[in-house]
């Protein structure tokens, strides 16, 4: 039997990158170990689509060796996270150890924007850029992705309140342009990479949706989507910060929301790249056919109305 393919995060919910990944290549035939924290709902769903599930700790030695042994190609993927460098030394010594020949890893587009002497507030952008370079330096056969925005995250979680409720997009993006990206093109990137990797081994890629374009554009999309006016309310950064602190939201993760705004406001995602397409012969997902694909969340039921 071939050696699985590791996918870390793989208990995502539904849409998650790491679910997304492992659903790809499960209908494609290949072998997953499906690596998940606990043993729960998720890790039983895992099982039944056909993946080997084992349970694992990115920051325990032991558990890593158990999760990894046998693996020749792997995804490696963690949330937003203080713990991040120290989650992504652990595996890659790990990898190492047993002669993983293919290690794809999930960073972002801001660390292109960034150098030994270049950083931004977000502690969890500085914590990519050196896992990147510990990465670079650990001599492991390593494929960086690097997605700009997520839509499921900046815009699905943080737009689909203000949007149900007043029909509007309340961010703190100025007039800056953005070229989010769906996690479904990100899965297809990654699973293409995993099904061949030897020719995309010390690259990196760039993942961007088919648009790069300011908040009042991207208003109008959702608009056309859902049928209904959208407009774009542009709000300040540090009001917008404290309500994501009292909703309960971990300091770090604000604090790296709170820079992506103000990068936001300075034109810093205005990036656009054709990675998805080369790598999948695929187009992107826009951001009309993504808020219509997710026209629920974004509407106020019956009963509520």
């Amino acid at each position: 039997m071939a050696n699985p393919i590791l996918v870390t995060g793989a208990a995502g919910r539904v849409g998650a990158v790491g679910r997304s990944i492992t659903e790809l290549l499960l209908k494609r035939g290949q072998a997953v170990r499906a690596m998940v924290r606990n043993e729960d709902e998720r890790a039983q769903a895992l099982r039944e689509m056909g993946a080997e599930v084992v349970v694992g700790n990115l920051l325990d030695l032991d558990s890593m060796h158990r999760v990894i042994a046998g693996c020749e190609r792997m995804y490696f993927g963690m949330s937003v996270s203080d713990t991040y460098l120290a989650a992504t030394v652990n595996t890659a010594a790990v990898a190492k150890h047993h002669g993983v020949k293919a290690f794809i890893t999930m960073s972002q587009m801001t660390v292109s924007q960034m150098s030994i002497t270049e950083t931004t507030p977000s502690p969890q952008q500085k914590l990519h850029w050196l896992a990147e370079q510990t990465l670079n330096w650990s001599g492991l056969p390593v494929v960086h992705v690097r997605p700009t925005v997520l839509l499921e995250g900046g815009f699905l979680i943080l737009t689909s309140d203000s949007v149900r409720e007043s029909n509007q997009i309340r961010l703190p993006f100025g007039e800056g342009k953005t070229s989010p990206v769906a996690v479904e093109d990100v899965a297809r990137v990654v699973a293409a990479l995993l099904a061949n990797p030897q020719p995309h081994i010390g690259k990196i890629y760039h993942l961007t949706g088919p648009q790069s374009e300011n908040m009042h554009f991207f208003a109008q999309e959702y608009s056309k989507a859902l049928d209904r006016t959208i407009t774009y309310q542009d709000i300040p950064v540090e009001p917008w910060r404290d309500a994501l602190l009292k909703r309960g939201l971990p300091v770090h993760l604000v604090h790296h929301l709170a820079t992506m705004a103000d990068l936001h406001r300075a034109g810093r995602y205005d990036r656009m790249s054709d990675d998805v397409l080369t790598l999948t012969g695929q187009r992107p997902l826009s951001v009309r056919e993504f808020v219509r694909k997710n026209a629920a969340t974004f509407t106020a039921s019956a009963k509520a109305a």
